[in-house]
């Protein structure tokens, strides 16, 4: 199964529409091979979707996405798992094991705006501080 991990750093992007990339990953019979890591190439309805499905996208692992995405993930019956925090090699080994369990979407409709090149950080309500380095 190919994966597309959104992608912070060597962290699990929380907005998958603006982290700063995303990491293809091959990931068969408990082996994970990195394909490679693309740019984002930019976010607009149905763009990305449109982006992964083009590098063969199975699966898409990310901290949140809003309804409409899933929607367009969907259509090119790609997966969608949600609600992954921690580092992208974390993600990975989880997904080797096929115990990689998501959840609700990390954040709210609109806290992404804005957020991957013009913004450093995401404007979650809980008051963390939440690095974003590039």
């Amino acid at each position: 199964m190919r994966v597309a991990i959104s992608t912070d750093g060597n962290m699990v992007a929380q907005h998958f529409g603006r982290c700063p990339s995303y990491t293809i990953v091959d990931i068969a019979d408990g082996e994970a091979v990195i394909q490679h890591t693309v740019d984002n190439p930019g976010h607009a309805p149905g763009n990305i979707p449109n982006f992964l499905n083009d590098k063969g996208a199975q699966c898409i692992v990310c901290g949140g996405m809003g309804a409409k995405a899933q929607g367009f993930f969907a259509d090119f019956n790609i997966k969608t798992i949600l609600g992954v925090t921690g580092t992208v090699e974390d993600a990975i080994e989880a997904l080797k094991k096929d115990e990689l369990v998501g959840g609700a979407s990390t954040c709210a409709p609109g806290d992404g705006r804005g957020y991957g090149l013009d913004k450093d950080e995401c404007d979650h309500e809980d008051g963390e501080d939440h690095d974003h380095a590039h």
